[in-house]
């Protein structure tokens, strides 16, 4: 499902302590994308599949962003909850979204319980793939998801920054 293509796309590499990140969004400041460098192919084919063809231009990150981002790496978890997000995706994947906001720092949760979250208890692997097709990493927190056993599970930045990004949040891991 293609939606309306965002006018004036920009973007912007931002260092951060995971590693080095892109960011994304229109000109209301929407995020529309946060990414990890080295994973822009996979970027720019969900940019292609909600969208169609587009092309960012480069700019400077806006200041709300930023300051953002800063505090959640400084440890202010909740400041990624006053970013504004839009997406493509279809009504499933964004209904998978939008729970995954709602999944606080510090706690994790399983893909059949997110299933169960959302009322689609057997959902279990579509709710694994839209998880996995989450164009806005970090903001909508995929990272938070975990295997079942509590294993750490796929994360399109790699198993490491994830392992990462809950250490820094809080959760305890085996």
């Amino acid at each position: 499902m293609i939606a309306t293509p965002p006018e004036n796309l920009a973007f912007a590499y931002l260092s951060t302590p995971a590693g080095e990140a892109v960011a994304m969004w229109d000109n209301q400041v929407n995020l529309r994308v946060f990414d990890w460098a080295g994973f822009e192919q996979r970027t720019y084919r969900l940019l292609a599949l909600a969208y169609g063809p587009v092309e960012p231009k480069r700019a400077p990150i806006p200041k709300p962003l930023c300051d953002a981002l800063s505090a959640y790496f400084d440890g202010e978890f909740t400041a990624l909850d006053s970013i504004p997000c839009t997406t493509g995706g279809t009504l499933f994947q964004r209904l998978v979204w939008a729970a995954l906001r709602e999944i606080p720092a510090g706690t994790t949760l399983s893909y059949g319980a997110l299933a169960r979250q959302i009322g689609r208890p057997k959902a279990i692997r579509a709710v694994g793939l839209a998880n996995g097709a989450n164009p806005i990493g970090l903001i909508v927190p995929c990272h938070r998801v975990i295997g079942a056993d509590g294993s750490l599970t796929g994360y399109a930045g790699g198993i490491e920054r994830k392992n990462w990004l809950l250490r820094h949040e809080g959760v305890t891991l085996n």
